[in-house]
């Protein structure tokens, strides 16, 4: 390989924010954060909304997530559907 193309392989520490899990895997992100892990060691955290003990596939349950009322916002800059019918 050649050197300086390549972003830095490291271990990082991920948080799922809905169901609190925390697991240890290699990856290419960055963080300012860091977070001491059960295993004593300091890891890069990086937060994510959804991972495999949060997904409505792997546990089996439907989980409904709003982001900040996406469905609203869309019908107020758009006004609705274009299929509803009009007075």
């Amino acid at each position: 390989m050649r050197d300086g193309i390549h972003p830095g392989y490291q271990q990082v520490l991920f948080k799922d924010v809905s169901s609190g899990e925390f697991f240890v895997t290699g990856s290419t992100m960055k963080s300012k954060e860091k977070l001491v892990h059960t295993d004593g060691k300091e890891y890069p955290l990086i937060k994510v909304d959804i991972s495999s003990t949060s997904h409505p596939f792997f546990t089996g349950k439907q989980k409904f997530v709003d982001a900040a009322g996406r469905v609203e916002k869309f019908q107020k800059k758009f006004g609705g559907s274009p299929f509803a019918k009009k007075a």
